[in-house]
């Protein structure tokens, strides 16, 4: 399995779905990371966006998850990059 990063971009006009939604996409991220499909998530400080470490055996492996993601599935993502991501030092050696 790859390491995926997801990088989610905010802007204030979608924050009144984000502030309905927020509850449900932090429940999906618990969940998933319960299961070891999320290695990190947090959004930035200065409300621009989010990471998101994932893990997917490919890129269309890794958008077919992030579908699920209920900020994703009620479009309060305001854009969303995924690239993968090579770990050098750190936690989430296999």
């Amino acid at each position: 399995m790859s390491i995926f990063a997801v990088h989610y971009t905010y802007t204030p006009a979608k924050a009144a779905l984000r502030d309905e939604h927020r509850a449900l996409h932090r429940e999906w991220l618990a969940e998933e990371y319960k299961a070891g499909n999320v290695l990190i998530s947090g959004p930035y400080p200065d409300g621009s966006g989010a990471l998101i470490l994932i893990r997917a055996d490919s890129l269309d492996g890794a958008e077919a998850f992030l579908a699920n993601d209920p900020f994703n599935a009620h479009q309060a993502i305001d854009g969303v990059r995924v690239v993968e991501w090579t770990q050098v030092y750190g936690p989430f050696a296999e």
